[in-house]
């Protein structure tokens, strides 16, 4: 069974990265460009995860991120991809509600394992 991911990322470059990183290793990909196509989104496509940049136009990834957990109802796991890097950001970050973080650079290795260990924790609710 493929996973399906969506992929939430406004920089085309990183959009097409993550996107080919997640292909190579089994998921579908869908994609949105700001947080307002993906809360639209989260819901049409019910995605197995989310891969959410935070800094976004139209809606930020925290306002969309809370907009698609608290107003839709939606279950799916939810992973902050951000170039918030900085020691306790990823803390923060996950404090905002967030069931993962991916930081940017992004490494291959740990975007793939976040996304199986999310979809993990989500087949366990």
């Amino acid at each position: 069974m493929s996973f399906r991911v969506l992929v939430v990322e406004d920089d085309f470059m990183n959009k097409v990265l993550v996107k080919e990183m997640l292909t190579l290793n089994g998921f579908i990909v869908i994609e949105a460009g700001d947080g307002k196509e993906a809360v639209r989104m989260a819901v049409s496509e019910s995605p197995d995860v989310i891969l959410m940049d935070l800094h976004l136009p139209e809606m930020d990834g925290i306002r969309a991120m809370k907009t698609i957990k608290e107003d839709k109802g939606q279950r799916m796991p939810i992973i902050a991809l951000t170039a918030s890097a900085m020691l306790g950001d990823e803390e923060k970050i996950l404090n905002y509600g967030f069931d993962g973080y991916v930081p940017k650079p992004i490494e291959l290795k740990r975007l793939v394992n976040s996304v199986k260990d999310a979809i993990k924790l989500a087949s366990k609710k």
